[in-house]
Order: C-alpha cells, then structure tokens, then sequence
C-alpha cells in the first residue's frame, strides 16, 4: 500500500520579477496593486477560503475496512512509534472523543500519546465544528486513485465529510489526485458517474456559478508519478465540463511559463479550467521568498488568468513546522496580504490536516508539554513564540476576513498567537444566556452554584477569561477569586470553588455561527447548559449545542 505524496523539489524563483512583469505590462509597486476583475461573481471558491483536507488517518481497531495505521505509520501494520513513523508534527487531541493508542512514550506532560483516527464521524464533526468557528468556507476532500485497496476506505470518507459539512454549515467538494493514477483518463470519469456525483445532491456541496465544483490536482507536473501527454488530460478536463462542472486545475507552481515544474505543451490543458490554482508547497518558506513570488508568479498569474477569462486561487502555506518556517504567523500573514493586495479571487489553503509534511493548520501541540518525549517533534512555540494550538485556524480566519474585505488591508496580523496569559488576569468577561437573556452569576459570593438570573452585571457577575491553549479556557469568578469546576466530573452544577486549573476547571470554548458562544466540559466532553430555561443552575451535561447551550460573551 503506497502513500501518495504532494512533496515536490523546491523549485527557484529565478528570473528578473521586473522583467517578468514588464512581459506582461504589469509592472507594479511593492506596496499597491489594482485588483483585476474577477472571471466570476462570488461563490462557493470564488470569494471564499478552501482548505485542502486529507481525511487519511485511521488506525488499526477504528472499524475502518483498510485496518491500518493508514498515514501514521511507515509501516501501517504496525503503530506509530519513533522508528516507525509517517509524520512530523503531533496533533493535539483533546477534543477529540476518541484516540488510539501509538507506541510512542507519555506526553510531556505525562498524558498517552493517542492519535485520531479520520475514520471517527466524531473526528470529522469536529474538523468541520473547527472550520465553523473559524469562518473556514469550505474543504476540498483529497480523492486519490480509488480502484485499490484505499478505494472503501476513501468512499466511506466522502460521506463522513458530506454529512459533517452538512452538520456544520460548511461546503466541500471532490479534489482529485492523480499522482500514480495509470489508468486515470477512463477512471477518474467512471468514478465521477458511479459514485461522487452522487455527492452533489447535498446542500453542503459547493457550487460555482451553479456548477459542483472539482478540482483535478497533477495534471502538467514535469515527474514520473504524473507522466500524462497534454491530449488525455484535456480530454478528462473538457468531459468533467460537458457534465456542466466547474473545474479546478491544481497545477505546477510554473504552469504560464510552461517550465522548470511544468511539462511543455499543456497550455491549452491550463486554459481550459474555470479556475487555476497553482502548487506552493516547497517553492517557498519564509517572507522574502513570499515578496518575491508576489512579483514572480501571482501578479502575472493573475494577469494571465483575467486574460483567459479564468478565476485564480492561489496557495497559502502555514509553514513546515518541521523546517521552522512559521514565524510564529507572519510567514503565513505576509502571503495573505500579498493575496489581498494582488486582488485573487480566492485563497486555498495547503493543507487543514497535513501532518505527514507539517503544513497543517489543524489544532497542533503548542509546547513539548503536548508531544511525546521521545519524539523528537518540534511544536508550535519552536522560535520561542508561544502560540495556542488552534492559532493558524484563527489566523486563517482572519485572513478569510481580509479577503471578504471584512477587516481592512493590513501588513501587520490582526491574531495574537495566545488569546491571553493563562496565569494572569485574562480578559474579564460576562456571560448572558440565551436561554433566558440573564446573566450567569457566581451568587452568593461564590458559595453557591453558578446560574443565569440577574438583568444587570456586578461583580458576582464577573469572570477572569484565562486561555488554557489549544482553544480551552477556564474562568475565576470575581465573586470569591475561586476558578469554576464542572464539580463530580461534571455530574454536578458548576461552582467557584477550586483555587487551581485542573481538567474540571477546563473548558473548550466554542464560537458559534451565530456569534454565541457555547463552553464543552473537558471533565466529561458535555455542553454547559442554562438548565430549564435559565431556571436551574448552570450543569454539563447536554451532547449538543441547543438554544439553552449558547451564550453571549460580554466583555465591556
């Protein structure tokens, strides 16, 4: 069973960016650019942030028919472990229902070190509750050669994706990979006929300029594991068009040049795409290199394309954590700028769930507190920078925002790598219900149980915010300066009374479509509810988020 992979050799920039862009009469300065217009109007791609997601990892008792260590290991028979690994950065796992457990030791912090498995409905809800809470647009689903032994494996997939995309609001499409796809040309149609199409019937498949979307990825690579002649791959793109869809092209970072990654003769395979979006993976890695790409590749890429009358996506990267390319988010910021200014018309990002090459945005170990001991993995702090594990998910919603024009230009990013010190004050907040629009209060200056009854705030009404990483918080009432536990592993109401932070103490903080928030008890993975509309003391113990689960943040 092989793993197919998108690392390609870096390629250099090479060339005169000035003369590059006088080919074109494009000369334009490093700090301004005028927008060219867009093919289309807005919709499900363009306009929007795409996340390329994997959706490959499953483990070995997850029920899932390849019952492998599908990506984790090298050798996917056996678990994970330090001489037997598939990736190069760990997840953070704890919203997670479910893990398995790998051959690695504890981690820093002595906890297992467990992995998700894809395979879990649970672990896709919460992909997808990420994206929701994050302004995420939509995901491109990674279809690889389905006829093999991965093929059950992938199809199943599919529908976990379209049932979680439905779940949370969120779009998504079929992304297909044809790397070390032989027999792609007859394939990669019969698959589209027989069984993704099918996908398209859902609410939450996206849509451009009324057409399904997909995406080809490969088509043009100048390497043997893609080694197709211009004429079959214009067949499969014009065949997906006579089916009325809207295809993407993933192709070479070079393909309007037709050199160094890209095979001479596939201009016209380029130009037949409703939208191009070109590889960065390995092209660049810290902010100069960003700069010059801006001037090199996106602003005659995106000449080219309003020539052609195509939309253009390009790529934006986190970094390889493994490399040390992050910049604790200014590498990545300085491409959505770049982005912005150049006026795209969307921005794909590579990839949500990447942890074999260390370019995912997905929730990641913080600190060697949260990696194995003997694992050698660096984590999100490695330049010295403390970042929270969801950070490049709210640094990639605040780059969503600036491409919607929501937030205004910026060279500077708006996100803080940690939302605020854990061991401080925090922010002081108020929670309203909306089950009742009261106020929680810690009554009786904290010595009895946290409940929603009071129209104004006070000081029994008042809360510390303290950020516990990874997108969990806790709060120490004002009303005693106790901090508020999900007492009994959550069986009983919620009270001030501990004077340290412990996984009852811990809460995930969730934001919701709506602007509410809604707090998951770590002590037993349940929604605080504002029980009997408001009338009973706050509890943990809902599996959903309904109208009594939601709450208003005040902050002032």
């Amino acid at each position: 069973m092989g793993v197919s992979r998108r690392t390609l050799v870096g390629t250099a920039a090479g060339g005169s960016a000035a003369a590059a862009l006088a080919a074109l009469g494009l000369a334009r300065t490093a700090t301004a650019s005028t927008a060219l217009p867009a093919a289309s109007g807005p919709g499900d791609v363009v306009g929007k942030v795409t996340v390329g997601y994997q959706g490959w990892f499953a483990c070995i008792g997850d029920g899932a028919p390849i019952n492998a260590w599908w990506h984790w290991s090298a050798n996917s028979g056996q678990a994970p472990s330090p001489s037997n690994t598939g990736i190069v950065a760990w997840p953070d796992v704890r919203d997670y229902a479910k893990t398995y457990q790998t051959g690695y030791a504890a981690l820093g912090n002595g906890q297992p070190a467990t992995l998700f498995s894809s395979y879990d409905q649970q672990t896709v809800d919460t992909h997808f509750q990420w994206m929701q809470q994050n302004t995420i647009d939509t995901a491109a689903l990674q279809r690889f050669n389905p006829t093999g032994g991965e093929g059950p494996t992938r199809d199943a997939m599919a529908q976990k994706v379209r049932s979680a995309a439905e779940s949370h609001g969120r779009k998504f499409y079929i992304m297909y990979d044809v790397t070390d796809w032989t027999t792609m040309q007859s394939e990669i149609k019969a698959d589209w006929t027989n069984k993704m199409k099918a996908h398209t019937a859902s609410s939450a498949y996206a849509r451009q300029n009324g057409k399904p979307v997909v995406c080809i990825w490969g088509f043009g690579f100048n390497d043997d594991k893609r080694p197709w002649a211009p004429a079959p791959c214009l067949d499969v793109v014009n065949w997906f068009k006579s089916q009325g869809v809207y295809v993407i092209g993933g192709v070479p970072t070079w393909w309007r040049t037709g050199d160094r990654d890209s095979r001479a003769g596939f201009s016209d395979v380029y130009h037949a795409f409703d939208m191009i979006s070109p590889w960065m993976v390995g092209r660049i890695g810290t902010v100069a290199d960003a700069d010059n790409f801006y001037n090199v590749a996106t602003v005659p890429d995106l000449a080219e394309c309003a020539a052609h009358g195509i939309d253009y996506q390009p790529c934006v990267l986190p970094g390889a954590v493994t490399l040390r390319q992050r910049a604790h988010g200014d590498f990545m910021w300085r491409q959505f700028y770049n982005m912005v200014r150049a006026g795209v018309q969307g921005v794909y990002i590579s990839m949500f769930d990447e942890f074999n090459e260390g370019n995912q945005i997905a929730k990641t170990a913080e600190s060697q507190a949260w990696t194995p001991t003997n694992s050698g993995f660096l984590a999100l702090d490695e330049d010295g920078t403390a970042c929270s594990s969801d950070y490049y998910l709210r640094l990639t919603g605040d780059g969503g925002k600036m491409l919607k024009g929501q937030i205004a230009l910026t060279a500077t990013r708006p996100t803080q790598p940690v939302v605020s010190t854990g061991g401080g004050t925090g922010t002081v907040v108020a929670l309203r219900a909306r089950a009742n629009n009261e106020y929680v209060t810690a009554d009786n200056a904290g010595a009895s149980a946290l409940i929603a009854n009071r129209t104004t705030v006070g000081a029994w009404e008042q809360f510390d915010l303290l950020d516990q990483g990874g997108g969990n918080i806790a709060l120490r009432a004002h009303a005693n300066g106790k901090i508020v536990t999900a007492d009994n592993a959550g069986a009983s109401p919620l009270i001030a009374n501990r004077t340290a932070v412990g996984p009852w103490e811990t809460f995930q903080l969730v934001h919701n479509s709506n602007g509410t928030v809604s707090l998951k008890a770590l002590a037993n993975g349940q929604y605080v509810t504002a029980e009997n509309a408001g009338a009973a003391a706050l509890v943990a113990n809902r599996a959903a988020i309904g109208g009594w689960e939601q709450f208003d943040l005040v902050t002032s």
